[in-house]
This record gives structure tokens, sequence and C-alpha cells, in this order.
């Protein structure tokens, strides 16, 4: 019979919530400190320093040759980080690509992607080796410069951080989420913040100086994006966002005019915002051509090799290059918004947003504590030898003697030690002497060693005991790296351009639409349509069976159009978006949200800084100016507030300085414009009084030109009456008979 080892005595019992949280806890704070935040020392994550510290043990340094990215991650995967293999080959693959770290760590062979988007090749395939950026980085780590730890299987050992000279937090950036904290930290130009640091070390050097992010700024204005691009942001959000650690600055592709023959011309997209891929911006650019979303741009051409050139060709030549790029800024990733945050792993061990003060400061701080241990791990080596080279110069003093008890002296060693007062060491180093070393030339050469490693004992002593020395030592080593990645060099010139803040301004829909003129028409129905051109009043035009036209104007394909319908709502219209002349045309009420009882009153263009006289069957009205008009909606927008019975009868533009009104009951009244008031919405006042019946017609007219009417029956004659005393009162007046003549229809314009 099978027996079952009893486990009750190691089962613990916890509230599932205390187990939860504390195991979520560990597995949190193992995402954040290894393997989503950078640390402030170096500004690498473990991935990042176990793949390159691999590639230093394997000596794929940058002056030998390349080996197989396959021999390096198994390596990484096989003795540091215990992960997947594709995931340290993403990362090794991203150190490589020069459009995706500023200063690249790896040197790559092969195909390791590409802007568009497309993936490295596979790590079989693809060869690497250190850069001269990541051998600095990784300079000090056999000196006792920084700790080591053991790894995860206890066989071996990695650093915890590496010890080299180079600002590589801020020079490469680094993004990654983690649990509850992300980061995001943009690229900077390595000489620039070398600058800073050393206007920092300045400070140190002199305690009553006082540095602000501000200061630092003056040296470091701003991120350096291996992709080039333009940071479109005003310095004061810049520089909040370095105060604070946080913030968000827009970024914007660099692009040119250039000039074709016949006055044509096209844009050249030369370079374009951090972390965009190409290709997905061609498409999305064509995409907008494609549904004529931008009518103003024609084509898109991709004719990138090493360096970027997309090509944009406008509609015609009257397109303003200027707003057709705002319209392109605003719809795709031409212009980005990077969100800073800088969260790192601090001095001190803890994750914490930082300043870019802060930073700087950290820094410094790791880098006064690698020159010490690097000045006492020399230090001790210096005293090894000096001990050694003292052992030598008794031995050569004593030639003849040493000679003799090595030769008769059973316990060489001891006897020597004895004799000469000398160390285990010296006794040992001058037993292992070669015969040919006692030369009188190799003993000039040990008290030449001796003198030097004397003068480079005191000078270390001196520097460790000096807080001055130990910066200005410091200050040394940045300028050193300052002549290999700064901005004299291809690799450390600055790419990314800073330009002005743009402003809010909505590009008008008139930039964005090739100005074409069309003759717009409405019939009695409702089915509008728009004639390419301008079509003369006697061409006749074909309408459905029983309808009839109502409107015909004159406009361009730029114009917005105002509807006004009977329920006092204005509705707007875009000239651009009217059916062809083909055919009938559509309904309007397919364009905008009107009841089915609801009638149009009127149909005219748009006038921007115009006014409108607005009016009602009772008789009231007023002016409102034609901007507060235009609806947003295909809701319209409500003007004229109707009641009952009462409709919206009239809408005319303003062109004059009087207004005529005829009732039913067949009464005119002339009065001055000015008695009308301009409101935004209402019923407005009262422009004739009537015992029955309401308003039959309005007009707007120039009192000095006189009142216009038709003669009425077949004949297309006009009568003016200039002298219109004897009709002209005050606003809401009852009025008198019209002249003799007047249209029986009671309507100004027959």
């Amino acid at each position: 019979m099978t027996t079952h080892p009893d486990f009750s005595e190691n089962i613990i019992e916890e509230p599932f919530a205390n187990a939860l949280s504390e195991r979520y806890l560990a597995y949190a704070m193992s995402t954040i400190m290894s393997r989503s935040l950078p640390d402030v020392r170096d500004g690498l994550k473990p991935v990042h320093r176990r793949l390159l510290y691999a590639m230093r043990l394997l000596k794929l340094d940058p002056k030998t040759g390349y080996k197989k990215c396959a021999r390096v991650v198994g390596d990484v995967i096989g003795k540091y980080h215990p992960h997947g293999d594709q995931s340290v080959y993403d990362a090794m693959v991203r150190l490589a690509q020069d459009f995706a770290v500023r200063f690249p760590l790896v040197d790559g062979q092969g195909n390791f992607g590409n802007i568009d988007g497309d993936n490295a090749a596979a790590m079989r395939y693809t060869e690497a080796r250190l850069t001269e950026v990541a051998a600095v980085l990784m300079e000090g780590l056999e000196e006792d410069a920084v700790d080591f730890r053991e790894t995860y299987d206890g066989e071996d050992s990695e650093p915890i951080v590496f010890p080299g000279c180079f600002p590589n937090l801020l020079a490469n950036g680094s993004s990654g989420i983690a649990v509850g904290m992300a980061t995001n930290i943009p690229p900077h130009n390595a000489g620039e913040l070398i600058d800073g640091l050393q206007l920092l070390i300045e400070a140190r050097r002199d305690p009553a100086r006082d540095v602000t992010v501000r200061d630092l700024m003056e040296r470091i204005p701003g991120p350096d994006f291996p992709t080039g691009g333009q940071v479109v942001e005003n310095r004061e959000t810049i520089e909040h966002a370095y105060e604070t650690g946080r913030g968000a600055m827009r970024v914007r592709a660099r692009w040119e005019r250039e000039d074709l023959s016949h006055g044509q011309y096209q844009i050249v997209i030369t370079e374009i915002p951090y972390q965009v891929q190409k290709s997905k911006l061609i498409e999305k650019i064509a995409e907008l051509i494609g549904d004529k979303k931008i009518p103003i741009l024609t084509d898109v051409r991709d004719e990138s090799t090493e360096d970027i050139r997309v090509v944009l060709e406008p509609k015609n030549r009257s397109v303003d290059e200027k707003v057709l790029m705002e319209s392109l800024f605003r719809m795709t990733e031409l212009e980005t918004r990077f969100s800073l945050n800088m969260n790192v792993i601090a001095y001190d061990g803890r994750p914490r947003v930082l300043s870019l003060k802060e930073v700087l400061d950290s820094f410094l701080d790791h880098q006064i504590d690698v020159l010490l241990r690097r000045s006492r791990y020399r230090l001790e080596k210096i005293e090894r030898r000096l001990e050694i080279l003292s052992g030598y110069l008794i031995a050569y003093l004593n030639l003849d003697e040493v000679i003799r008890i090595i030769r008769e002296e059973d316990d060489a060693k001891a006897s020597l030690m004895s004799t000469f007062k000398l160390t285990d060491n010296q006794a040992e180093a001058i037993l292992n002497m070669r015969l040919r070393a006692l030369r009188k030339l190799e003993e000039m050469e040990i008290r030449t060693e001796h003198s030097k490693l004397e003068d480079e004992k005191s000078k270390l002593n001196a520097l460790i005991a000096s807080d001055a020395l130990q910066w200005i030592a410091v200050g040394d080593k940045l300028s050193e790296i300052k002549e290999k990645f700064g901005p004299e060099t291809v690799l450390g010139k600055r790419r990314t351009r800073f330009g002005d803040a743009p402003t809010a301004e909505i590009v008008p829909i008139e930039a964005m639409i090739e100005k074409e003129a069309i003759t717009v028409l409405c019939s009695k129905r409702g089915w509008i349509r728009a004639l390419k051109g301008h079509a003369k009043p006697e061409e006749e035009q074909k309408y459905k069976e029983g309808d009839e036209e109502r409107f015909r104007f004159h406009a361009y394909t730029t114009d917005k159009l105002f509807l006004f319908a009977t329920n006092g709502k204005m509705y707007t219209l875009g000239a651009d978006k009217l059916p062809g002349g083909r055919g009938n045309g559509e309904p309007v009420r397919l364009m905008v949200d009107m009841d089915a009882n609801d009638e149009i009153v009127s149909l005219l263009p748009y006038q921007p800084g115009g006014k409108l006289f607005v009016a009602s069957s009772l008789g009231k009205g007023f002016v409102t100016e034609a901007d507060q008009a235009v609806a947003m909606k295909k809701g319209g927008k409500q003007l004229l507030n109707v009641k009952g019975d009462t409709v919206a009868t009239h809408c005319v533009a303003v062109d004059g300085d009087s207004v005529a009104v005829i009732g039913d009951n067949r009464k005119l009244l002339v009065f001055a414009l000015e008695e009308v008031p301009t409101l935004a919405r209402g019923q407005g006042v009262a422009l004739q009084r009537y015992k029955d019946g309401g308003m039959a017609d309005v007009t707007i007219f120039h009192k000095e030109e006189g009142l216009t009417w038709p003669m009425g029956g077949n004949s297309d004659r006009w009568r003016t009456e200039a002298d219109l005393a004897p009709w002209t009162g005050k606003r809401g007046n009852a009025g008198r008979l019209p002249p003799m003549g007047f249209p029986r229809s009671n309507k100004f314009s027959g």
C-alpha cells in the first residue's frame, strides 16, 4: 500500500488578502527594480547591462571582429538573464538602431530593422560588437569601480551598475512601463549634457554658487532626438518639465519647399518625429488623400534612401505650403507629443521622479564614488608593486650575499627574510627572479619605475584627500568624453532643432478646398445641387416633373451657405459638399436635420463679417451677426424664436440703411435700419402694426437710391420711388397704402 508524506506541518494559515498583497507587492517591486526602470547612474535596465557585459566578456570590443548575435543572446540568457531569447534579442537590436537610440551601444552588422518599422533579421544571421560609447560606459569594471553580485544561479557574478563617465541616461533616454509607474526620458545631446555637468562641477567647487534648472537650460536647451525633427514648444513649458520631471513637448517633422518649373512646387519632408514609423505615416497621408480629407494635397511619394525624403504634391501652385503643412500636422504623426517622465531608480536605490538637476547631480555623485574606488584600487596595486620593487633593490645592493643564500641555505626564503628584513612577498619575488634580470640596466629600470610609482602614489593620496582635486579629475574626464562624442563629431552633432510654438488658430476651410466657381440651384421642393462654373441667368435648368427653380446664385466651393427655415433655425452647408450638377441633385433634408413640416425660407452665401435681417410672419424681426449665425451641427442653430402658428418668413443680407415692410393689409412702412436692434437670438421687435393678417414682405435698401419694385405683368420693367416721405415713419407704425403700380402680390421682388 502506497503511503503519502504528511505535509500538514508545513501548512501556514493566512488571510487570502494578505497573502495576495504580499506576493503582488513582491512582483511589483521586481518589475520596477529589475526590469522596467533605468538606473540614474548608468541609464541602463538590467537586460541592457547584462547584454553589454556579456559582449565585453566575449571580447567584442569596438576594434575587434563581430560575433553572431545568437552567440551573445545565448550567453546572456544562460549566464545572467533567464528570460526569453527573443526579448533579449529585441533589446539588443534596439541598442544598435541609430534611429532608436541617440548614441548606439551596439555596432550591428546585417539587417537590424529600419525606420519603416520592418523587423530585424533572425539572430542567427546578424552579427554585433560593442561601440566606443559602450566601451566608455564600462571603463573601470576591472578596477573595483562598482560592486558585483551573484548571478541568478550563483555560478558567476555581474556588475550592479556600470562605472563609465558617459551620461547615458539622458544621452540615450529610456522608456518603460512598470507596475503602477512608468518612465519616458527623451534622448539628449552628449556634448550639451557635459557642458551642464561642468556647470554643476563649478558650483560644487564654489559652495556659494547655486545652479538652477534655468541655468542648466542655457547649456541643455532640450532633447536631441536621433531622427532630428523640430521641438515646437515654448521655453517655459520645457523648463517646467525639467524642473518637475514631468511634462510634454510637441515634436514636428522638418520640411522644405522645392520649386519646380512653371511655378509649381513640392514639399519634401527630411526628418520625422522620434519613434514614428515612416511607412505608417505615409499610409496615413495616402488614406487622407483617398478620403479627400486634404483636397489640397494630391500625392505622397517615398523617395527615401539612407536619408528620409518624403515628397508631397499640392493640388496646384496656388496652395499655401504653410497651410498645407499645418493641416497635416493636425491630422498625422508629422507632429507628435512626447510625454516626459523622468522616473528612475535614484542614487539611494528607490524609484522616484527626478528633475534635470537631480539626475545630473546623481550622475556626478556616482562618478565621484567611482573615482575614489578606482583610485584606492590603483593605490593598492601601487603599494604591492612598490613592496616588490623595494625587495628587488635590496637584492641588487646585496647581490653576492643573496646568491650565496640561495645556493647554500636549505630554507633560502626564510634566510632571506631574516637576513634582509624582507616580507614574504619580497622574498618570493626575489626567488622567482630570472638570471638575466640581474643586469645593471635592469636595476636602473627598477629604480625609475619605483620613483614613478612613488610620485603616482603621492598624487593619488592627495586626490583622495581633496574634494577640489576630485572635481578637477571628473571634469577632465568629462572633457575627454566630449572630445570623443561632442558637437564637433558626426555622432555628436545636434540633430533636433527648436522652433516657435504653433498658434492654436484653426486652418480655415477655404484653405483646405480648391476654389472653384459654382452655381447653386435649389428647387421649391428642396432639391439642391451645384453646377460647375457661373451659369448665365438665361440658361434653363431641368427639374423633376412638377418642381421648379426657387433659388439660384453664384458661389465658390470654398463658401459656406446659409439655409434659413420656417422653424427659425439657421443651417450651414459646405458648398464643396453639394451634389454635382448631373441629375436633379439631392433633397436638402438629407444634409440637415429639418422636420417634414419645416420649409426653406432663404438660401444665401455666408459673408464673413456681414449681417442678416430675420423676420417672422408676426411682423417682428431683428438684425444678427452672420458670424454668430454659423451652425456647427446638422441640427442647425436657433435664431428666431417662433411660437404657435407664427413662422419665420424672411432672412436677407443687410445691404443698406433703411427697411421697407409691407403687410397683408397692403400697408407700406419705411424706417431707418438703426431702429432695429442687433440680437443673437430672440423674437425681435415689432416692425409694423397690423389689425388683420401679418407681414407680407420686407427688404433692406439704401434710402438715397430709392425703393425699387417690379412693374408686374409680362414686362421686365422696374420702378424706383425716390420720394418716400409719405411712407416714412417710426418702426412699429401702421404705414400707408403703397404707390400706384405696386405689385398686387405685395412683394418687393415680384
